[in-house]
């Protein structure tokens, strides 16, 4: 404190001086003229400084480093130092991590590897405790986060908080279990973020009431609002499957903007590269009609204010020197972004190295039977079944009857027909559980595809429009301990491996687009998968059942109406 005092009254020299900048305010929603004083990677002063070390930023536009509020690192399939240097270069200095996925296989010793491999990079990374390990009673993960567990372990200094609660149903009818797990947070003093689709005025008024801060969830105006009006934040995602941003924009006005956060939810490696990151929930904002001053606040003291974080969100003094520097507002080109005072990304590149931290403890976590034809045939008294129809750029589903042919007793595939098989086969224990469904709007023809990234238990999730290549491409999976693949004919056109909890690669960025982009150009191309549909990430939230209208598991459909098991024959 006394360096930073001597520095803004230059009694001392600063280490780092802006010179020349305009510099975003978001406290006055205005651009300032001046420099940035930096020592001991704090802003020591802003107004007229000189020092040995300065950098003419001739005019250049300042901004705090972004936050993205929620996040899962894991859906990058990258670790979090790959992720890390991915999403610097795009202003990202902040990012509030859910290990919700990896904490599905292996638990608390999953979340302890995510927090420790973050280490290397320099981006923080706020991991938030899941709270929902299972999702649900209805389904078979690899591990389990009680309320006793959860109580031992939300106090320590390397938890931020409590992740995302899906467990909507829990909380209303004061489950007691859940109960433990928010009065652990809320005694020690932790954010509660939210996960809550649809609701009604009482529900909601519970839910808020529990002390839940955040939702991510909204995908209409009217849901936000309602949420906003009781106190929460409302997260605007624009993510790779679930793409919300612009639907929710007109809630944003003088009167609501201060309750609006940014967030990524989910992001893969393409999408990442060819869109950014939080920079993208920007400049869609303002296309959207928001001016940049009210679009940056939003993804920095908004988010800053929102999870208590006073030593960020703002270029002032005392704050971590966390800045982003842009060329212009008319083209949003970010040019270099310093974290804590330091230059780690220029041009779009990260100015580090990120290393894969060794660990066996999270690999070898496929344990199944290799899996024959009989495990995925579907008995059927009659052709009237419930059915999944996708939804374009999102993860709802709706619930739907259709029709279906009947052969020996046993669904039969129609290729004149939009209807897929799709199985869950549980790869944790061993148990050999294998929910089978019908799913509408996927689109496949002439193949399969497998992986082992599956909301939220993880277990293996394949679709195809035969039942040969749908054993082939989860056998696949099971053989390299984790994955994803396509199969045509019997043929394995190609895997990705994801040997780290079944979920992330070992290896960097570039081996995972160059894999992940051929896989998809072969998923939309060869196997026809429906424009519309991102095919991996789709799949992947087909078996997220806390999310409408209908899910499958690893022990069946999964209706979120009734929040129960339904058989894929229809009785209506």
């Amino acid at each position: 404190m006394k360096r930073l005092i001597d520095v803004a009254m230059k009694r001392e020299e600063a280490d780092l001086v802006l010179k020349n900048a305009r510099i975003v305010n978001v406290f006055t929603g205005e651009l300032e003229e001046g420099d940035v004083a930096i020592a001991d990677g704090r802003i020591a002063g802003i107004g007229s400084y000189s020092a040995k070390k300065e950098e003419d930023m001739s005019g250049k536009i300042l901004a705090p480093g972004f936050i993205d509020t929620h996040m899962h690192i894991e859906s990058s399939m990258m670790t979090p130092s790959h992720f890390g240097k991915a999403i610097v270069p795009y202003g990202t200095t902040t990012a509030v991590a859910d290990p919700h996925e990896i904490a599905n296989v292996l638990g608390v010793k999953g979340i302890d590897f995510m927090i420790k491999e973050a280490e290397s990079v320099p981006v923080d990374f706020r991991f938030m405790l899941p709270s929902c390990v299972p999702a649900t009673p209805f389904e078979h993960n690899g591990a389990v986060i009680d309320g006793a567990l959860t109580a031992e372990v939300i106090g320590r200094d390397d938890i931020f908080g409590l992740g995302e609660f899906m467990n909507a149903p829990g909380v209303v009818f004061a489950d007691g279990d859940v109960l433990t797990k928010l009065e652990s947070a809320t005694s020690a003093r932790k954010v509660v973020d939210g996960h809550y689709p649809s609701c009604s005025p009482d529900e909601l008024n519970a839910y808020s009431g529990a002390g839940i801060k955040t939702d991510h969830e909204c995908i209409d105006t009217l849901d936000a609002l309602a949420k906003i009006k009781r106190g929460m934040y409302i997260q605007m995602r624009e993510g790779t499957a679930t793409r919300n941003l612009r639907d929710l924009m007109p809630i944003v006005n003088k009167n609501t903007l201060r309750r609006c956060l940014f967030c990524t939810d989910d992001k893969q490696v393409e999408d990442l590269l060819a869109r950014g990151h939080i920079d993208n929930n920007i400049k869609i904002a303002i296309e959207c009609g928001l001016t940049p001053i009210e679009a940056i606040t939003i993804a920095t003291l908004n988010a800053a204010e929102c999870y208590d974080m006073t030593d960020r969100g703002a270029i002032a003094p005392g704050r971590i020197a966390d800045i982003v520097v842009i060329g212009s507002f008319e083209e949003f080109n970010i040019e270099k972004v310093f974290k804590r005072g330091k230059l780690v990304a220029e041009g779009g590149k990260a100015l580090f190295d990120a290393a894969t931290l060794e660990d066996g403890s999270v690999k070898d976590t496929v344990h199944m039977k290799e899996m024959t034809l009989d495990d995925v045939r579907l008995p059927l008294k009659s052709g009237r079944v419930n059915v999944m129809r996708l939804l374009p750029k999102n993860v709802v589903t709706e619930r739907v009857t259709r029709n279906v042919k009947v052969k020996d007793g046993y669904f039969e595939y129609d290729r004149d027909s939009d209807i897929s098989k799709i199985v869950v086969a549980e790869r944790h224990k061993n148990t050999g559980n294998i929910g089978i469904g019908l799913v509408e709007g996927y689109g496949i023809k002439g193949g399969a595809m497998a992986l082992s990234v599956a909301h939220d238990s993880h277990n293996i999730i394949a679709i195809g429009d035969n039942d040969a290549d749908i054993v082939a491409a989860v056998n696949e999976i099971r053989r390299v301990g984790g994955g994803m693949t396509a199969v045509s004919g019997g043929r394995v056109y190609g895997t990705l491996e994801l040997p780290i909890a079944g979920l992330m690669s070992d290896r960097g960025i570039d081996y995972i687009l160059e894999t992940t982009k051929r896989l998809t150009s072969y998923a939309t191309s060869e196997l026809k998968v429906a424009d519309g549909i991102e095919p991996f990430m789709s799949l992947s939230f087909l078996s997220l059942v806390v999310i409408p209208e209908l899910k499958i598991n690893d022990v069946g459909l999964f209706d979120y109406s009734s929040f129960s098991h339904i058989d894929v024959e229809a009785t209506e």
